[in-house]
């Protein structure tokens, strides 16, 4: 078994600080290291520092909205018609309400009145129906996509029956529509910037929301600042905060370096650090500082595995893969008490997952059984051969999770043993976007995906509707997964979709067509003591409309 040690921590001194202080905007105020007094009440003002990797490639809203870097802003410059919190339970926001029609073909939204866009025209069941005819279709010849995961192939339309009230119709079963609304790509935005080409929505300051913050500036690669929207009075109904947000801005400031960001906090240049290292986070806390470690609802960490390349064209070695990864060496090497093992390929907070542990148990033993059945051949070297060729792959560590290029190198470690030949090629997001993701060759592709409920799974599994993914690349050809894709996208009973989740659960790992790591905290963020009042959702976003700072 390898062992891994972890690096120790670069606790930064006054002239660090100084040098990453130089690094953020001019005029962000350091922020208290005190503590809040218990039950201390809101204050208004302050401006809210958030040091992110990344800022992404574009701000097309279809595009960028489901990122996990650029999804902070939106969730802060639009609304959505859904809430979901940290357990999956829905509640109204923009909808107040919402009727579904026996065999779920049929949902009709009745809108909260009053509610505009930030440039005064109102958020009603006309500018409903354009957000979601582009969820569901996107403007794919003009580069904008349509919503991932949303249920758009069985989409028939959406009308304004009056100026709040809207009915939504499917073509077959939906029982996912109304959970959807809460996901984090579901963004409410005028039809004015829904009607701009691709090149005007991509420019930021364009895009016009209807949440408690607009775009006060945006410097390309390097910052975006909001500001607070005075007239905001329409926050989610769960969250229980009248009027607009305490904070007047927030400041999200592009610093790439891990070490940078912790320290800028540390120091009180920022009040929070986005994407921590795990191993980072023991120190951190013994220094006063909050980390919060929420996990979303969606997929656990872990690899898809295609079956149209080689080697993983044999389900054999796609099994060897999956009895050859020891999980529980990741987690310890790695990560933290915050993570927890993988049991299936849904993450445990989902209502419907169910413990599969035992089809992906560690059996090296098992692993190297099946790779000899299927013919590769250990060599001198250590490395497997069959007809002349290496059993050999690329692993291309994901840039959206801090960790991953330290867990796929231990699972270069543990596969090597069986005679595996692993390459690791890693890039940073933009790289990743044009070489990686939507790439039909890449042998293993590493998942970072949430979702708000169960059924959308059934979009990613094959290419039985237009606009599946197909994860596996196994298009039509497995009758049973099509048969069990199905079955769960057009379930109209929530008890008898969740007997088809876990049938699903154990075909999809049996199959070796899916490799779990971990369950997943993605979303890490490291927070100085005087900011208090932040709430984090079913997608495990921090939302600032509640939170203030105690300086």
């Amino acid at each position: 078994m390898t062992t891994r040690l972890r690096p120790l921590r670069r606790l930064l001194g006054v002239a660090s600080a100084l040098t990453v202080g130089a690094v953020l905007l001019s005029g962000c105020g350091a922020g208290s290291t005190a503590a809040p007094a218990a039950g201390a009440a809101p204050k208004s003002g302050g401006d809210l520092v958030f040091l992110i990797d990344s800022l992404g490639a574009t701000w097309i809203p279809n595009n960028s909205s489901i990122s996990s870097y650029q999804g902070h802003i939106w969730g802060h410059l639009t609304d959505k018609l859904v809430y979901v919190d940290a357990e999956g339970t829905l509640s109204p926001w923009i909808a107040e309400s919402w009727d579904e029609n026996a065999d779920k073909t049929s949902f009709t939204l009745h809108l909260k009145e009053g509610v505009t866009f930030s440039d005064g025209t109102p958020l009603d069941a006309a500018a409903v129906v354009a957000n979601i005819d582009i969820w569901a279709k996107g403007r794919p010849d003009e580069g904008i996509n349509r919503i991932g995961l949303f249920p758009s192939a069985n989409y028939v339309g959406a009308e304004a029956v009056d100026a709040t009230t809207v009915t939504v119709s499917f073509a077959a079963p939906t029982l996912s529509f109304i959970p959807t609304l809460a996901y984090h790509g579901s963004i409410l935005l005028s039809p004015a910037t829904l009607a701009l080409p691709a090149d005007q929505q991509a420019d930021l300051a364009n895009d016009i929301g209807s949440g408690p913050f607009v775009v006060e500036k945006v410097a390309d690669g390097d910052s975006v600042v909001l500001k607070k929207r005075d007239d905001y009075d329409w926050g989610p109904e769960a969250l229980g905060h009248d009027g607009p947000a305490y904070l007047d801005s927030i400041t999200y400031k592009q610093v790439a370096e891990p070490s940078l960001r912790t320290a800028s906090v540390e120091s009180g240049q920022a009040q929070v650090a986005y994407n921590a290292s795990p191993q980072d986070l023991e120190a951190l806390k013994s220094e006063g500082l909050t980390v919060e470690t929420p996990r979303y609802l969606g997929f656990v960490n872990g690899y898809a595995l295609n079956t149209s390349v080689a080697p993983f064209d044999d389900i054999r070695v796609r099994q060897a893969v999956q009895h050859g990864i020891d999980r529980d060496e990741i987690l310890s090497t790695v990560y933290t008490e915050d993570w927890h093992a993988a049991e299936s390929f849904l993450q445990s907070t989902v209502p419907e997952a169910t413990d599969h542990s035992a089809d992906i148990a560690y059996d090296p033993a098992e692993a190297a059984s099946l790779l000899d059945e299927a013919g590769w051949v250990k060599g001198a070297d250590g490395v497997r051969t069959k007809n002349g060729e290496k059993l050999s792959f690329t692993l291309y560590p994901n840039p959206y999770l801090q960790a991953s290029q330290s867990v796929d190198e231990l699972v270069d470690q543990q596969l090597t043993t069986l005679g595996f030949e692993v390459h690791l090629e890693t890039y940073d997001v933009p790289t990743y976007g044009q070489k990686v993701i939507g790439n039909a060759t890449v042998p293993a592709t590493e998942i970072t995906r949430s979702f708000v409920d169960v059924g959308t799974v059934a979009g990613v599994l094959t290419s039985q509707k237009k606009g599946d993914e197909d994860w596996f690349k196994v298009g039509t050809s497995d009758a049973t997964l099509n048969d069990l894709s199905t079955r769960i996208a057009t379930a109209t009973d929530r008890d008898a979709r969740a007997k088809v989740a876990d049938e699903l659960q154990g075909y999809v790992l049996d199959q070796g067509y899916f490799v779990p790591l971990t369950q997943i905290v993605q979303r890490v963020y490291v927070q100085a003591p005087d900011v208090s009042g932040v709430s984090y959702n079913g997608l495990a976003y921090a939302y600032y409309l509640d939170a203030w700072l105690n300086d």
